[in-house]
């Protein structure tokens, strides 16, 4: 990562406090999707499916996952906010690691997304092929 004092045309370069709060939107979304996992392992009844200790212990790791995910946003975001918005970095190589389209798009300069990656008003069944 290379920081800049000084803007420049550099293509792939932008502020690095927007970039920062474009991972903390994807952390956020990150967080919301794992917690609609909670729900369906709380009320599977289904005998067989978790032990009740293991479920118990699932559904703590699922808490403890969206706990950690929201920290890391809330820490990034507050950090942003110290960053002078002079400061550039080259997010070509980064993006491109990337394997996600969606993420890849969202954490791209100029998207906005509003909502998460994964609607709530998606029809069941829905899916995308990988």
């Amino acid at each position: 990562m290379r920081l800049e004092k000084e803007v420049t045309d550099t293509p792939g370069e932008e502020a690095l406090p927007e970039v920062l709060m474009r991972i903390v939107s994807e952390l956020h979304d990150v967080a919301y999707l794992i917690e609609r996992i909670e729900p369906q392992l709380a009320t599977s009844g289904q005998p067989g499916v978790l032990a009740e200790e293991d479920r118990m212990k699932v559904l703590q790791g699922i808490d403890l996952a969206v706990q950690k995910t929201r920290g890391l946003a809330e820490f990034i975001d507050t950090i942003t906010a110290a960053i002078p918005e002079e400061w550039l970095v080259d997010t070509t190589i980064a993006l491109s690691l990337v394997k996600l389209a969606d993420m890849q798009k969202a954490l791209a300069a100029g998207h906005v997304r509003h909502g998460h990656s994964q609607p709530i008003t998606k029809a069941s069944g829905d899916f995308e092929f990988f």
